[in-house]
């Protein structure tokens, strides 16, 4: 079993709001030998830096597209999180090629690069956006999560594992709603695009600490899904900003009015657990004694019709409750 403690570990993205986040969890709660924090602006590096600072933390530019630079990277690393993305959506529909390149042809390159050089685990970055997809950017990450499952399919045996976290809409990352509600309150008025909406919504903290359980848990093949509150965006803008005015602008191309993160269609391969759901992949080499039990949980079938949207969830952020955590 690969323990993050004495492991050498890569984050891809890893100066993105998610990956700031989970370096630093991984150095203030373990003690890996390395982290390597890959990614392609030099200048996040360097502002990262001046934040983060750590005699085994590496910073090393590259590219995911670029795969010699990613198997230089990878020498000696046990554990991959693969959270780069290109995840602009109006970006992604407007330059559909360079989406491609980083999200589908980046993600092949990570999986090939990994087994080549012995990695042991990579847990890719997913989001609610990939469970039936109306952008180009859910389009491409469908297709990495279903790489990353497959990827387990060309590994030997005893070779690197894959596995997914899919989540939701993460509070206060960079392109989030709440950044560009705080500046055009100033207005007066705040946009939405239909009273209707709701998201899933989580903090970093809970998105990293999600990330370091699944590590853990992860035997090659699954998708893992938190249970997460789902808000509405009406709450959302009555939390920032209660003064303003709604101006409704309808649903912009590429938007739902709600996400799905387990479809009705994966029913027959989800399990249940306490604080998650687990998709299994159709086939797998785990044993028939323990394929369904994760740290000593035995996860509950669900039922044939079940789907996990965000507005039929059963847990629910309020517009005070909103407040607290914007805060």
């Amino acid at each position: 079993m690969v323990e993050i403690n004495g492991s050498s570990i890569l984050v891809t993205g890893g100066t993105g709001s998610f990956g700031q986040k989970f370096v630093k969890l991984l150095l203030e709660k373990y003690s890996p030998r390395r982290v390597v924090v890959f990614s392609r602006d030099e200048l996040k590096q360097y502002e990262m830096a001046q934040k983060i600072n750590h005699p085994n933390l590496r910073y090393f530019i590259g590219d995911v597209r670029d795969e010699a630079r990613l198997r230089r990277a990878l020498n000696g690393i046990d554990i991959v999180i693969h959270a780069a993305a290109l995840k602009q959506v109006p970006a992604a529909e407007y330059n559909p090629m360079e989406c491609i390149k980083t999200n589908v042809l980046g993600a092949e390159n990570i999986i090939n690069a990994c087994i080549d050089t012995g990695v042991k685990k990579v847990l890719a970055l997913s989001t609610d956006k990939a469970v039936n997809p109306m952008n180009l950017y859910g389009a491409t990450k469908l297709c990495s999560d279903k790489l990353f499952v497959a990827g387990n399919n060309l590994s030997p045996q005893g070779g690197t594992i894959f596995s997914v976290v899919r989540y939701g809409n993460v509070v206060g990352s960079r392109g989030s709603v709440i950044p560009f509600y705080k500046e055009v309150m100033k207005t007066g008025k705040l946009p939405i695009t239909d009273v209707r909406m709701t998201r899933f919504w989580l903090t970093l903290e809970e998105g990293a600490a999600f990330v370091e359980k699944s590590i853990e848990l992860m035997r090659g093949g699954e998708v893992f899904i938190p249970k997460i509150p789902s808000m509405k965006i009406t709450d959302l803008a009555t939390a920032i900003a209660p003064e303003c005015e709604h101006e409704i602008i309808g649903i912009r191309p590429g938007e739902k009015l709600h996400e799905i993160m387990v479809p009705s269609d994966e029913a027959r391969n989800t399990r249940e657990y306490d604080n998650f759901y687990i998709i299994q992949p159709a086939n797998h080499n785990w044993g028939a004694e323990n394929a369904n039990s994760y740290a000593g949980e035995d996860g509950k079938p669900v039922a044939e019709d079940f789907a996990y949207t965000s507005d039929n969830n059963t847990e629910w952020y309020d517009a005070e409750q909103l407040r607290r955590v914007i805060d």
